[in-house]
């Protein structure tokens, strides 16, 4: 048994979630292509990406049989895929067109060691409550949401507007918690 991963990823929101609970690791970013393949789904794409980060760490590594921990997150709206916002407008129009609708978040995450690889993506439904447009742009006005998917940050500010949430907040956030320490217990890591 083992008590330390490696956490493929540079987001400080997953390393926060694994201190949480407690779980030992070792962050090593990794750069990727993240551009989606020709009619690739959004859920396909953070699998895809997820475990495409978990391989490019474990080539980083000196370490035999090291369990390796990749995520990705998307946020899906109307069936297309939201990222970060190109600019203020872009941000604010994002918000609005959620406004009291409900959207998808994805997060895939991959563990790998040298014998085993799991993978699992995990979907929450997130419903806004009614963004005004005077909300949208204060909320801009404080900087959160200009590096965050779908331009908003459900641990932060941005929890202001979600009415309901249906499935993993911490899935929300960056890496679903509960699935992961089941999927970590089979890897032989001490949670």
């Amino acid at each position: 048994m083992t008590d330390t991963i490696i956490l493929a990823s540079a987001s400080p929101r997953r390393k926060e979630l694994l201190n949480q609970i407690g779980i030992k690791h070792i962050v090593c970013a990794v750069n990727i292509d993240e551009s989606p393949l020709l009619k690739e789904t959004p859920t396909e794409l953070v699998s895809r990406l997820a475990r495409e980060k978990a391989i490019a760490a474990q080539g980083y590594l000196d370490f035999p049989n090291q369990t390796i921990l990749a995520a990705d997150t998307i946020i899906e709206y109307q069936g297309v895929a939201i990222g970060k916002p190109k600019n203020e407008s872009d941000a604010i129009d994002t918000l609005l067109s959620m406004s009291n609708k409900s959207h998808n978040v994805s997060t895939g995450f991959c563990l790998l060691n040298d014998t085993k690889e799991y993978s699992e993506i995990v979907t929450s439904e997130i419903t806004f409550g009614e963004i005004s447009e005077h909300q949208a742009r204060a909320y801009w006005l404080t900087g959160e949401p200009k590096d965050k998917a779908g331009s908003y940050a459900i641990q932060g500010l941005g929890a202001m507007f979600v009415s309901r949430i249906v499935g993993s907040y911490s899935a929300v956030v960056g890496l679903p918690l509960f699935e992961c320490r089941q999927a970590l217990i089979q890897f032989g890591v001490e949670v």
